[in-house]
């Protein structure tokens, strides 16, 4: 019976980290959009946006995995992507390009689904098929 409720806890874990993934990734959108029609912001908001939707797209992607060696290569690809958010937003926070008061927020927000993302991978690697 705790194998069931193991296997419960980490799906809605897994639904969790997606429903966050998401949810950033709507964040960043909304957040890159305000930024100002010059080359630097449009360079470097387009490089953003493809790191932060990659995150949720590929922990999608996992859930429909051919096998738990594809399930794993997504979630490594999910935390790439959250590592190469963080640097876009840290960027564009220490040029001081981006006045915004959101901006840690944002950047903590990535930080929490890195380590999400980050404890998955440790838990799928260790388990014994």
């Amino acid at each position: 019976m705790s194998n069931l409720k193991s296997q419960n806890h980490n799906l809605n874990l897994k639904s969790y980290i997606r429903y966050r993934a998401y949810q950033f990734s709507l964040s960043i959108i909304k957040f890159a959009s305000r930024f100002p029609e010059k080359r630097v912001y449009w360079i470097i908001g387009d490089q953003l946006l493809r790191s932060a939707t990659s995150i949720g797209a590929n922990l999608i992607e996992a859930k429909s995995s051919s096998s738990r060696k594809d399930f794993i290569k997504f979630y490594v690809i999910a935390l790439k992507s959250s590592n190469e958010t963080r640097y876009w937003l840290s960027l564009l926070r220490d040029s001081n390009l981006v006045n915004d008061s959101n901006l840690r927020s944002i950047i903590e927000e990535v930080k929490e689904i890195a380590n999400m993302i980050g404890s998955s991978l440790l838990t799928l690697k260790n388990k014994k098929i």
